[in-house]
């Protein structure tokens, strides 16, 4: 599976609370599972990096892919098994619980993204729209659903 590929089944991943007491419920932090892909495996683990922002850390088949954003709308490298795949994610955190994701390929975008996570914090809903098929997806409209294990 390709860079982009990996990339746009996951993108703009996640949300901080902006409150302490609010953390256990809105944290992105932890392990994801995505629910909508028919017989792949597909996990994405997020933890706190970059002052205030996440590593996004996926892992589909033998492919491990690695995004570290500050989530303030700044292009950050993607790393595909450590290694720069020619992909930046630009993810902007626009509240608790919802972020908007600019993507690109060698410089040229190929798709956006907007997350919201759910009330309860336990369900992530990514809408993705892809303008080319850069990597090999599918141009058009989709839907990514995550579940927190």
């Amino acid at each position: 599976m390709t860079g982009s590929r990996v990339q746009a089944l996951t993108v703009s991943a996640l949300l901080v609370a902006p409150a302490p007491e609010v953390l256990t419920a809105q944290l992105g932090v932890g392990t994801w599972v995505r629910t909508d892909l028919a017989g792949v495996q597909m996990t994405m683990t997020v933890e706190p990096c970059c002052s205030s922002g996440f590593r996004l850390t996926y892992h589909v088949a033998n492919v491990v892919m690695t995004v570290a954003s500050p989530m303030d709308g700044r292009a950050v490298p993607v790393l595909i098994d450590g290694k720069p795949s020619g992909e930046t994610m630009a993810i902007k955190r626009l509240d608790a619980h919802h972020a908007v994701t600019t993507m690109t390929m060698n410089g040229q975008i190929f798709g956006t993204s907007r997350s919201t996570l759910s009330a309860d914090g336990k369900t992530l809903t990514v809408e993705d729209d892809f303008t080319t098929a850069a990597g090999g997806h599918a141009v058009g409209k989709q839907t990514e659903i995550w579940v927190r294990r």
